[in-house]
């Protein structure tokens, strides 16, 4: 007679003299402990020897799932495997499943440092948001609809990270399934337009010449560390990329030829192999000689806590910093402006002092194809001679006697 939960339910834990079998059909039967404990057994032929596989323990497992177990341990007995081993290798699976985070950390190790610049930041974005959350779990057991209700939650917040998230776990995800680690994508089809809702729009934040005064003396005056401050000036003169400076050695600035070279490994555009080369004015020396004086390191600038160089995600908080300041010591509630804010400010400054093509080279931006392809020239005295007048420009517009006035006019 074929088994029923009712029998069932009535025998677990029922204590017997002896271990008791009984049979259900197609090879499936029950072994009950002589403590009342229920186990599913496939009895089958293989290699025409009698063998038995474990399916799993009653009520944990119910008859209906058993059943359904033992036609799928039947198929692989019809191919010619032994259940028995295909439970184990089934057992290993789910041992050796890859968590997210650890997905996510060989990923980032694997690709993201050797080809992301801000890779520091974007792992600081998963510490935060995805791996508290998901970061333990099997990667193929997360759900479209998980990875949805992270990506739209943070989308109410700060629409960046979200899309930020989004694209850096979509090229996890398939990076781990080139390499099997993982069988399915399934933010394949995801769209931070269509789905979450993130139109980009273009940045225009370039700060006038009253936001210029506030933020140059507020650096000075702040409690803020003077590398910082030199930093934020250094930045914003030069309209560098932060990653520029803050991965400058102190090599690199040559003051006897009056040159600043970025190697390639420390630029966006460094896959061409060439080296960015800029001009040092005279005006501009001091405050490079007190920035290489506040450190014994080969690197121009540097982490307090360790002395090792400046960190990808310092450069982040400084303009935070110094809207703290305005606000908490006089009243000026600044626009929200980034590190990045500052570059576009001196390139839309350097339009006004040289030749379009002049302020691109300045800025590092690659050239027009033709003309980057076949001009080599550095436009040295040209650029120097924007950055002299960029520098009389910037004098007269960060008067530290004006600042009060510049603080009322921004506090009106």
């Amino acid at each position: 007679m074929a088994l029923t939960d009712t029998w069932l339910k009535n025998q677990n834990g029922k204590l017997r003299e002896e271990t008791f079998t009984k049979a259900d059909s197609n090879g499936l039967s029950i072994r009950i402990s002589p403590k009342g404990k229920i186990t599913f057994q496939l009895r089958y032929r293989h290699a025409n020897k009698q063998a038995r596989v474990d399916i799993g323990t009653y009520p944990l497992i119910s008859l209906k799932d058993a059943r359904i177990e033992a036609d799928k341990l039947r198929a692989v007995l019809e191919k010619g495997r032994d259940p028995r081993i295909h439970k184990k290798l089934e057992k290993q699976k789910i041992i050796n499943e890859i968590t997210f985070k650890d997905l996510y950390m060989e990923f980032h190790e694997k690709y993201c440092i050797p080809n992301k610049k801000i890779a520091e930041q974007i792992l600081r974005s998963f510490e935060i948001y995805v791996f508290p959350k998901v970061g333990n779990l099997p990667v193929d057991e997360i759900s479209v609809h998980e990875w949805l209700d992270i990506l739209e939650k943070q989308t109410k917040v700060t629409k960046a990270i979200a899309e930020r998230l989004l694209v850096n776990t979509k090229q996890c995800l398939s990076w781990g399934m080139k390499r099997q680690l993982v069988k399915t994508n399934p933010l394949l089809m995801i769209s931070a337009k269509n789905d979450l809702n993130i139109k980009k729009t273009a940045i225009t934040r370039v700060l006038s010449k009253e936001e210029l005064n506030a933020v140059w003396n507020a650096a000075d005056r702040s409690r803020m560390a003077q590398k910082n401050v030199y930093f934020i000036w250094l930045c914003l003169f030069f309209g560098c990329r932060t990653g520029e400076l803050r991965l400058a050695k102190k090599s690199d600035f040559d003051l006897e030829r009056n040159v600043w070279t970025i190697p390639p490994e420390n630029h966006k555009t460094g896959a061409n192999g060439k080296s960015i080369v800029r001009p040092i004015i005279e005006r501009i020396k001091p405050i490079l000689l007190d920035a290489m004086a506040l450190n014994a390191s080969e690197y121009m600038f540097t982490n307090e806590s360790d002395g090792a160089v400046m960190s990808q995600s310092s450069p982040i908080a400084l303009p935070y910093n110094i809207i703290q300041y305005l606000r908490k010591n006089h009243n000026v509630n600044l626009e929200h402006f980034s590190m990045h804010d500052l570059r576009r400010t001196a390139r839309t400054n350097f339009s006004e002092l040289t030749k379009p093509y002049i302020a691109e080279i300045m800025l590092a931006h690659a050239l027009p194809k033709i003309q980057g392809t076949y001009d080599y020239y550095d436009y040295m005295p040209e650029q120097k001679e924007a950055y002299e007048l960029w520098w009389d420009r910037l004098v007269e517009i960060v008067d530290k006697e004006s600042f009060d006035d510049c603080i009322s006019h921004l506090s009106s």
